[in-house]
């Protein structure tokens, strides 16, 4: 055998070798459920992943421990600051995947896999008003500021050879929330976020708003490590067509970003200045009476009905702190509706009420939104709207689905066929909206309940080195 034919036996019998070694190798997965542990990357943050009194929250975190329900294992969420650090985890192979509000963008697409989109979000410029506001990229003549390693960033970079004008600074140390309160306070120009983010955070900093959108909506994903093995990413799949088909992902959709509607300034200036100069007396009242309420949706549901004032009347005549009727305040044993404690305590027992009265298919994250519709139009009603639900096909236990046929209750075609006949669904759906509102600006400006038990697993410190989406 000559020299040449030995050398091909031998490139052959490595690579056969090579090929067994791969065969035997567990799959991600595998090693997944042999470590009896998913370990997912996130940042802190209100929509992805936070603490609260009653442990774990965040769209991200729920979708995560549902994923590792489905796999058979316990979840460990591991947060990051930044989104450098981030990465890193991904890259060091700390964590299995990520899951924290990441678009799929194109430079990232090209050292990351990416799984299926659970919402979009629009890349926004947002300017402080009062300031000239630009509405083409051309007329931006400020400073934008973006975080380093985002999708924005990306974005401006791939605009700088059309637009050799702009001129922006990446920042480390910030969060996308941080960026947008330089911008309210004169700190910066612009801030180039999403446009979600924009949407949850104007209602603290009401003198920032959107200048122009520089993009189509983008999707979000989970992020996973570029390899052959599909396993992970298999199951990632069917983990989230199951979801849709189920109507988790329109559930958590309306939990997060339901509430968010038109943006009204003057609004939310007043609501700003009385949480400080009302709110505070009031705070013990709430907090001694909210029972299995947070005392912040309860203040929430008191601004919406008497904006925190105890002399309150509306022409229907309910009075109060939480506006009860006479009927209403007599069943409770209310004597003096206009007395702040009585009606607090009334309003939040009466509210508890109703959310125990409710049928027991209704989720438990969603039973509130019912609750609150009731507490403002009846709960004949609530529970009318929701054999109209069924009727036309619809989940009923749905809060998404039954609130678009709040406006039924208005036509005759359809009261007609309920119990209770007409009611103001129009208002009902306003109502509960403005509270979810009012209860986030709330949960925001007086900052997270966290439990000092709650242990969470802390990664180490990263690398020098960046990840390749690092701009």
């Amino acid at each position: 055998m000559n020299r040449l034919s030995r050398l091909t036996l031998l490139l052959g019998a490595l690579l056969l070798s090579a090929c067994d070694v791969r065969e035997n190798m567990p799959s991600q997965q595998a090693g997944i459920l042999a470590r009896g542990e998913l370990r997912v990357g996130t940042l802190y943050h209100p929509l992805y992943y936070f603490l609260r009194k009653q442990g774990e929250d965040g769209l991200d975190y729920e979708l995560a421990r549902q994923f590792a329900e489905q796999l058979g294992v316990r979840l460990t969420m591991v947060p990051a600051y930044h989104l450098n650090e981030l990465f890193n985890l991904l890259d060091e192979g700390k964590v299995d995947m990520l899951a924290a509000g990441l678009v799929n963008s194109p430079l990232r697409r090209q050292h990351y896999r990416f799984g299926p989109s659970y919402y979009e979000v629009a890349q926004t410029l947002v300017y402080r008003k009062g300031q000239p506001r630009p509405t083409e990229l051309s007329q931006v003549t400020g400073e934008i500021r973006v975080l380093a390693g985002s999708s924005q960033a990306e974005w401006l970079h791939r605009l700088a050879p059309e637009h050799p004008e702009l001129h922006w600074e990446t920042r480390r140390d910030a969060d996308a929330e941080e960026l947008l309160r330089q911008v309210a306070e004169g700190d910066t120009d612009f801030a180039l976020v999403e446009d979600t983010l924009l949407a949850r955070t104007q209602r603290y900093y009401p003198n920032i708003a959107a200048a122009f959108t520089l993009s189509e909506p983008l999707p979000v994903a989970w992020v996973l490590k570029q390899q052959a093995d599909d396993s992970l990413y298999s199951s990632m799949l069917d983990f989230f067509d199951a979801r849709q088909d189920d109507g988790t992902l329109a559930r958590l959709n309306e939990k997060y970003f339901g509430h968010i509607q038109d943006f009204d300034y003057v609004d939310t200036r007043t609501f700003l200045r009385r949480t400080e100069d009302r709110l505070p007396r009031y705070r013990p009242l709430f907090k001694r009476h909210a029972g299995k309420l947070d005392w912040r949706l309860l203040a929430a549901v008191s601004y919406q009905e008497s904006h925190w004032d105890p002399q309150a009347r509306s022409y229907t005549g309910v009075r109060g702190m939480m506006m009860l009727t006479e009927d209403t305040a007599a069943l409770l044993g209310v004597e003096n509706r206009l007395d702040p404690e009585q009606s607090i305590e009334g309003g939040a027992r009466y509210l508890n009420q109703l959310k125990a009265r409710l049928p027991d298919s209704i989720p438990e994250d969603e039973r509130i939104w019912f609750a609150l519709a009731a507490y403002n139009m009846g709960l004949g009603h609530v529970l009318d709207v929701r054999r109209l639900t069924r009727q036309r096909g619809q989940d009923p236990n749905s809060w998404t689905e039954v609130k678009e046929n709040l406006v039924l209750l208005h036509q005759p075609k359809w009261y007609r066929q309920t119990r209770h006949g007409y009611a103001r669904g129009r208002e009902a759906l306003h109502y509960v909206n403005n509270i979810r509102q009012y209860y986030h600006s709330l949960q925001w400006l007086i900052g997270p309940q966290t439990d000092p038990a709650i242990n969470t697993v802390r990664s180490e410190p990263p690398a020098a080195s960046l990840p390749p989406s690092e701009i």
